[in-house]
């Protein structure tokens, strides 16, 4: 009984690194044939074929059937990210360089798979689809801070996390429809987009500091309701 016990956890890893595997055979099976096809059950049985995996296996590394493939589709690009910044100085950078090129180095990732990127976000849009597009796009924008050394772990984990969810889907729409050379537009929305964000955050910190040298509303109101001084 120890011995199998010990046997566990070795087995399990060896399960799921043929997950793993299985599952990164059948999406590059799969790429060549989105632009036609779509995201599609055809699809998943067809790669499935292609890249000589059972209906068995299929359905054990993508339970939830092509939407399964989807999702990991775009956890790849989010991994293939983080790993390209890790060659990158981004400590010599400052925050508005960092996300920029975070967000930048997230759509390259994809840059030969645009048409099937289009046609994932268009899949998680609709009703069908349930709330997997919000959960890509916030592990997407999670991985992007995480990737530039964000450490925040107050209120502004979760609102830097909201306001990029916001310049990342906006950018990732406006590159879908350019066709300028070497996507130049995307990049110049994409600084346009930053630059907005950081004009915002400027502002509110200058808000903030102006609001912590006035008195206190609450104070205020209770010295002129009893008279304290």
């Amino acid at each position: 009984m120890a011995e199998a016990a010990k046997g566990r956890p070795g087995t399990g890893k060896a399960k799921s690194d043929h997950l793993t595997d299985v599952r990164m055979r059948v999406l590059e099976a799969a790429l060549p044939n989105v632009a036609f096809d779509g995201w599609t059950p055809r699809l998943l049985r067809d790669a499935a074929e292609q890249a000589g995996v059972s209906q068995g296996e299929v359905r054990l590394a993508f339970p939830g059937g092509v939407l399964d493939l989807v999702d990991h589709f775009l956890a790849d690009g989010d991994r293939r990210m983080a790993e390209a910044l890790m060659h990158e100085e981004i400590a010599t950078l400052k925050i508005r360089e960092r996300i920029t090129l975070a967000v930048r180095t997230r759509i390259e990732a994809d840059l030969p798979h645009r048409e099937a990127m289009r046609r994932a976000i268009t899949l998680l849009a609709l009703p069908s689809s349930g709330t997997l597009g919000a959960r890509t796009l916030y592990r997407t924008v999670d991985a992007i801070w995480r990737a530039v050394g964000d450490t925040s772990a107050d209120f502004n984990f979760y609102t830097k996390r909201a306001t990029l969810a916001g310049v990342f889907s906006a950018v990732t729409l406006y590159w879908f429809a350019d066709e300028s050379e070497g996507y130049a537009k995307t990049w110049a929305f994409l600084d346009r987009r930053i630059e907005d964000v950081m004009r915002f955050e400027r502002a509110k910190a200058g808000v903030k500091r102006v609001a912590a040298k006035l008195p206190d509303p609450l104070s205020l109101l209770g010295r002129l309701r009893y008279g304290r001084s």
